[in-house]
């Protein structure tokens, strides 16, 4: 006989059948033991009768997070047991075999219990069996798989960057420096940015799921020093907007999908389903700080970013005003942004680029890029960089490129914000930031 999976077990009421999983709960109740066993795929009650002699005497021993495989009668509860709410909660397995498969040390806090953010990534091993931790990176693997899907089904071809480069794409970030072959300094890559680039000569729509690494000393609730992004680059833009609507139509995509697939999580996390409407308001970074000025008196006219807190006040007011969750600041000064972006000839001294805001925090960073190898070498030139350090990426141009552009979406901070979590930390598997690589780096 072969095992069956939890969910599945409503289909074999009054049959016998094995099921296998971690010992969750275990409760005993006079002579009877139940425990609440899980798999991947649900949780369901078993009894332990003492008639059963065997299971029973090894039912005694059991606890939480042993591993086990259990045979038994499917069978409806008792009418006073019944949980017509709970999945699963109308039937349970009555045990007349138990195989222990592994024995789990006792545990150093009851799983589900609140603990602080240090003592929950001090023990990530064992909290991320927590049903929180599931239903965070059960979303997320969500939101990878329909990105993927909405660009596939638009065009694009995914293709794998790499994490070993040989320079900075963004032209000074803070980078780790990696000993390479014949005694040859290489780095972490900070984005994918010139491999896109480089693609959009070969497939014209390519995009691409990376691990990117940025060597700052941060200690924020956004900031992680490996995160995921979720590019893409595009060919034969006119400008900015293409991407903009490009991406507009993924975030339509993504939000649909979570909101069908996985409306439970968003309840037990007490999240609304993101505000977005027919378009995602728009405005230049000059208009956005004049409205911060209006509303608030703080006056950060001219500032060329927007400070953490000025994103906040934007999304509060787009949600307010504009009734969206998200907001497009676009026309950031040159001066702001990598040599690559492409400056407007209508507005000069700024870019055809942009961030998405969404719930208090800028999410994505995008924009036109230059595509003609002369301009782009001037650009090189005039950010104080030597164009023969990007010789391998200049190529691509030097042999025709389209007009093109894209963003990058960051994967923790989209989670993040879905889920009202308060630190990003929160939503990356293995979090790496300046005080930790798993351990605390102090230990």
């Amino acid at each position: 006989m072969q095992r069956i999976y939890i969910e599945n077990l409503q289909k074999h009421v009054g049959k016998e059948a094995i099921i296998a999983g971690w010992v969750d709960v275990r409760r005993d109740h006079g002579k009877l033991i139940f425990i609440d066993l899980r798999d991947r795929t649900g949780k369901v009650q078993c009894v332990i009768v003492p008639s059963a002699l065997k299971a029973y005497e090894a039912g005694k021993d059991l606890r939480s997070e042993w591993v086990v495989q259990m045979t038994g009668v499917v069978q409806e509860r008792p009418g006073n047991m019944r949980n017509d709410k709970e999945p699963n909660g109308t039937i349970e397995l009555a045990v007349s075999e138990i195989e222990v498969l592994s024995r789990a040390a006792e545990m150093p806090f009851e799983l589900g219990t609140e603990l602080n953010l240090d003592t929950y990534l001090d023990h990530l091993p064992l909290t991320l069996r927590t049903p929180r931790a599931r239903d965070i990176f059960t979303l997320q693997a969500t939101l990878v798989e329909e990105y993927r899907t909405v660009l596939r089904n638009q065009g694009f071809t995914e293709f794998q960057a790499p994490g070993i480069v040989g320079g900075d794409a963004e032209g000074g970030a803070a980078v780790f420096k990696v000993e390479y072959l014949k005694d040859k300094a290489a780095y972490l890559a900070t984005s994918p940015q010139f491999y896109k680039q480089i693609m959009v000569g070969i497939f014209e729509r390519v995009f691409t799921i990376a691990k990117v690494f940025r060597a700052e000393e941060h200690a924020t609730s956004r900031h992680l020093n490996e995160y995921s992004t979720l590019d893409f680059e595009m060919g034969f833009v006119r400008d900015h907007h293409d991407v903009m609507e490009t991406l507009e139509k993924a975030l339509r995509h993504l939000v649909k999908a979570v909101s069908e697939k996985h409306s439970d999580i968003l309840i037990r996390f007490g999240m609304e389903i993101p505000l977005l409407p027919q378009n995602i308001p728009v405005m230049k970074l000059r208009e956005a700080q004049e409205i911060i000025t209006k509303e608030t008196g703080e006056d950060c006219v001219n500032e060329p970013d927007l400070e953490p807190a000025h994103e906040r006040f934007l999304c509060e007011y787009a949600r307010k005003n504009l009734n969206s969750d998200f907001l497009f600041v676009t026309h950031y000064p040159v001066s702001k942004r990598p040599f690559y972006t492409y400056e407007d000839e209508t507005d000069p001294g700024f870019t055809k680029s942009f961030d998405l805001l969404f719930r208090g925090v800028e999410i994505v960073t995008g924009g036109q890029r230059i595509h003609d190898y002369n301009t782009l070498v001037e650009k090189i030139k005039a950010k104080n960089l030597n164009p023969e350090k990007f010789s391998f990426y200049l190529e691509a141009f030097k042999y025709g490129m389209p007009p093109h552009g894209g963003c990058a979406i960051g994967l923790e901070r989209l989670t993040q914000k879905f889920l009202g979590l308060e630190n990003v930390k929160e939503a990356a598997l293995f979090p790496r930031d300046m005080n930790r690589i798993d351990t605390l780096l102090s230990q």
